[in-house]
């Protein structure tokens, strides 16, 4: 079982780890985008952060919908409504939970990524965060099938992501701010799949712990 505990820890994870990566991000953005999604994050993670301690003790949908409503509320760009959604979904799936089975994960993640979807409206290799998201989605899927246990299911979520965000460098963009770059947008990995991946092996590193 997940515990409440891990997931406030993975929060505060992904806020360190976006922390760290603030300048890779804006530089990958920089080249294909407003050069401000490493900055946007770590702002936007900042705010979760502050807000975390008054919700620490509620249940972990509580925990994710405000995670998700100070994201839309901090995070500037196609970045805030996006994780604000993926975050707000997530919440309202796992309403009342105090703790999570790896099915419950799963569900998690998958109302997240269906938020995105219906918020951004990506296809796989438009060159966006999707990219990243939906082969784990589907290796997750895959190893919940076969019985894994929680740390082998996402380190297959992670690997998956892992190589689509790296899949995104030949594409050309079809969605946002890099779509009006055309051709130029090829040849660089797009931020969006990139914090994606930070965030979901921050999850596995959390489980780990």
């Amino acid at each position: 079982m997940i515990t409440k505990d891990q997931i406030v820890r993975w929060l505060e994870k992904t806020a360190a780890v976006l922390h760290e990566n603030k300048s890779y991000l804006t530089e990958l953005d920089s080249a294909i985008g407003d050069a401000d999604h490493g900055t946007n994050m770590d702002r936007g993670f900042k705010k979760v952060m502050e807000k975390l301690p008054t919700v620490s003790d509620k249940d972990i949908g509580n925990i994710l919908k405000t995670t998700g409503m100070t994201l839309i509320s901090s995070v500037g760009g196609a970045s805030g409504p996006l994780y604000g959604t993926f975050f707000m979904r997530s919440g309202m799936a796992m309403a009342s939970k105090e703790e999570l089975s790896n099915e419950d994960l799963f569900k998690l993640l998958e109302a997240g990524v269906e938020g995105v979807l219906q918020r951004g409206r990506p296809n796989l290799e438009d060159k966006t965060m999707y990219d990243a998201w939906a082969p784990a989605m589907e290796a997750m899927q895959n190893a919940l099938s076969s019985g894994e246990e929680t740390v082998a299911i996402l380190e297959t979520a992670v690997a998956a992501a892992e190589q689509g965000m790296k899949n995104t460098i030949p594409l050309q963009a079809r969605k946002g701010r890099a779509s009006y770059l055309g051709e130029r947008s090829i040849g660089h990995q797009d931020p969006g799949a990139t914090s994606s991946y930070l965030m979901l092996n921050a999850l596995l590193e959390t489980i780990k712990e």
